[in-house]
């Protein structure tokens, strides 16, 4: 966790704002778990705090106990498209509730928060997946969502070529195929 330390220093150093460094760990959260995610953020705010940064640096929430599922949903749908109602109808009854989750959980509580935008959000999640390793028909997934919002082939690879240092060769290369697949050269 030291060198997550350093990065956030550097971060703060080149302009990221403490919304932003903090809204990017937090994106982390539906993929990495809770554990690991607020082990971060404790870190981050011992960062904050080193730099004389009042913590918490303000709540980006953009969703209610009521509206998460909605609003979830509605990000969900505007990434991803009508897949994601056919997700929600085949899943069976004994799994609705992982779906129904995601939905709530990763779309509503996570990406309809304040901070960052949705183009860098996705480009977040393509690479903490990417990272991961055994996440391929995801990473896959969500290079088509990072396709949906904006992000071009060569954001992409140079997303995951930046990662490469934290990553390794297995897991960037495993992402370049991602993408490739999704993206043949010279299209």
């Amino acid at each position: 966790m030291e060198q997550l330390k350093a990065h956030v220093f550097a971060a703060l150093n080149i302009g990221v704002s403490p919304v932003e460094i903090n809204e990017a760990v937090y994106q982390c959260a539906p993929y990495l778990g809770f554990p690991k995610t607020l082990n971060a953020i404790q870190q981050v705010n011992e960062v904050f705090k080193a730099a004389n940064i009042s913590v918490p640096v303000g709540s980006q929430k953009q969703v209610t106990e009521e509206t998460r599922f909605d609003e979830g949903l509605k990000v969900q749908k505007s990434i991803f498209g009508d897949v994601i109602d056919q997700m929600h109808q085949k899943a069976t009854e004994n799994q609705k509730h992982i779906q129904n989750y995601l939905s709530a959980f990763c779309f509503g509580d996570i990406y309809t928060r304040g901070g960052l935008d949705l183009k860098t959000r996705e480009l977040l999640t393509l690479c903490i997946l990417s990272a991961l390793g055994g996440c391929e028909s995801q990473v896959k997934s969500h290079v088509y969502g990072n396709l949906n919002v904006g992000n071009d082939k060569n954001t992409l690879l140079e997303a995951v070529t930046q990662c490469l240092p934290y990553m390794g060769f297995p897991r960037t290369l495993n992402g370049l195929s991602a993408i490739n697949e999704v993206v043949p050269e010279n299209k």
